[in-house]
């Protein structure tokens, strides 16, 4: 009977199709009404070529067309899936005290390229304000030989086109560009518009900007940080048209020197018609440009710049330390309609924040973040060489700011240090690269553990049954045991059946039986369980007890 019903379908298909289709259609159909033809008519009706056809012509007499017409945008794979590492160019110098250039930055890329990373974000490049400049620590005060922020944008030697001369010459960028495509890695550039005091806009374009009445411009601030040595744009001027197309040029010219990823500084203080207007534009004619979102505001801001056309966003992760507070987020994130326009990407540190829980916990707080950030998020980052050398010491106590930012001086790493996790890191990567049930955003599964210290949780990968159980201790200072419960039904395991877990960080296996078994996590050894679920009858083969 099924089949009989499969032959109608496909002679109301052959109605609508032309004369060559409706052929072919009319001739399965005859093959479906055959007594004992019942495997050939199955597999003919089956067939990818006859499913084309049938919904080609399907009946569309009760079909509906939605209004507004909807825009899905496309992006490539690395969009998706990416590893990001933030570095200062201009403390790549070989000696201590001297300012680094581009091609010191290049020499760093094996370092970069060998612990897994395919993203290179860099701070802005361009000439950095004289006017108000910043001393170290964020001084008001600064002395001689202070460098500035980076953010602090313009100068008499150019602003958001121009290249700092200490860093080297377009060329030296544009090398650094294919150098780093040679090693598997893509150059990131910050996009900031703001301006210092000295930027060139400011003179050629002063009703950019919001003046006083006393003849000031209102420097930036976003309580309690204040920036006096950076101007905000003023973007609903009375010359708005040439001051958003000149930012989109902005952005244009970078596209030119082969730069295809910007991290967008601060996007959520300006307006969201020029971000609409700016990335529609732009991936008409450049559909892989990506633009990450660096937008710490209120969720509903954050989502509103997803929609508006941000590729990535950074998020909350950042805060999350608790068991409940990840959980929470990461539902958030993965089962409600977030999902569908939201695309995070994980950082557990940047040069703005140091976060307490990284402060207090030593190295393996950062071991343990890693692994989190990596393994729950497919777009994470870090912002290196003050993670991979756990750099944990605060301006002040209460302070997220770090002592001695980077943000304001010149700094000098050593990368071989003994107390470097680049090792641990390098490994995550790999099993990034090598399982694709890390390269998907929405397969997270939160698995039970008896201990409100250890957060365990899985992912899968259906076509390649590539199934993994990651395990993280909370706690950087004292082990942590208890009973995991996990979803084996999930996992195909049969209930009462034993199989093998194979911690991809330690190289270590474990026979498992059944849904409940026991796990223990020292940090002062690894914090963190990166586990490759292996259904195997009854073997016990390479196993061992925590």
């Amino acid at each position: 009977v099924d089949l009989l019903i499969g032959a109608e379908l496909l002679e109301q298909a052959a109605a609508k199709a032309g004369e060559a289709e409706a052929g072919r259609l009319r001739t399965l159909g005859c093959l479906l009404r055959e007594p004992g033809r019942q495997e050939e008519a199955i597999a003919a009706a089956t067939d990818a070529r006859t499913l084309e056809l049938t919904r080609r012509y399907a009946d569309t007499m009760s079909a509906t067309t939605h209004t507004p017409v909807l825009r899905v945008t496309v992006d490539r794979q690395k969009a998706g899936f990416s590893a990001w590492y933030e570095l200062f160019p201009r403390s790549c110098a070989p000696e201590d005290g001297q300012h680094g250039t581009f091609k010191d930055c290049a020499s760093w890329l094996p370092y970069i390229a060998g612990m897994g990373f395919d993203v290179l974000y860099l701070p802005p490049i361009h000439p950095i304000g004289v006017t108000a400049r910043k001393g170290r620590n964020n001084s008001v005060q600064c002395v001689d030989g202070d460098p500035g922020t980076p953010w602090a944008i313009g100068s008499t030697e150019g602003g958001h086109k121009a290249i700092h001369p200490a860093l080297g010459t377009m060329d030296d960028f544009r090398s650094l560009v294919a150098k780093a495509r040679d090693f598997g890695i893509e150059i990131a550039l910050d996009i900031a518009f703001q301006c210092s005091p000295d930027h060139p806009y400011v003179r050629e374009h002063p009703d950019w900007f919001r003046w006083r009445p006393d003849g000031t411009i209102q420097y930036a601030e976003n309580p309690p940080k204040k920036y006096q040595d950076i101007f905000p744009l003023e973007f609903e001027n009375g010359d708005r048209e040439h001051l958003w197309q000149e930012l989109r040029s902005v952005v244009q010219f970078w596209l030119d020197q082969g730069v295809r990823i910007f991290r967008v500084d601060n996007p959520h203080t300006k307006p969201f018609a020029f971000w609409e207007w700016l990335i529609t534009s732009l991936k008409t004619d450049h559909p892989d440009v990506i633009f990450l979102a660096e937008a710490f505001t209120r969720p509903k801001v954050m989502a509103r710049l997803a929609k508006l056309g941000f590729t990535q966003s950074y998020t909350y992760f950042t805060w999350r330390r608790t068991k409940w507070e990840l959980i929470e987020y990461i539902t958030e994130l993965t089962r409600t309609e977030l999902a569908e326009y939201f695309r995070p990407n994980f950082w557990p540190n940047t040069p703005d924040i140091l976060m307490d829980y990284l402060q207090e916990g030593g190295r393996p707080a950062f071991e343990a973040r890693l692994v989190l950030a990596a393994t729950l998020s497919p777009n994470y980052g870090i912002y290196g060489p003050a993670f991979e050398l756990c750099v944990n010491t605060p301006r002040e106590p209460g302070s997220e700011e770090y002592l001695n930012s980077e943000k304001y001086e010149l700094k000098h790493w050593n990368l071989g240090a003994a107390e470097s996790i680049s090792p641990l890191i390098t490994r995550v990567n790999q099993v990034r690269r090598e399982s694709r049930a890390l390269q998907q955003a929405r397969n997270v599964r939160v698995q039970h553990v008896d201990n409100d210290m250890l957060i365990a949780f899985s992912r899968w990968d259906e076509e390649t049954s590539d199934h993994l159980l990651i395990v993280v201790n909370l706690d950087p200072h004292r082990v942590q045991e208890g009973w995991l419960t996990f979803d084996v039904e999930h996992s195909a395991i049969p209930p009462s059946y034993s199989y093998q877990v194979q911690d991809l960080l330690s190289d270590r296996t474990y026979a498992w039986r059944g849904p409940r078994n026991y796990v223990s996590l020292d940090p002062s050894g690894l914090p963190a369980h990166i586990f490759r679920v292996v259904a195997d009858g009854d073997t016990t083969r390479g196993a061992g007890r925590e």
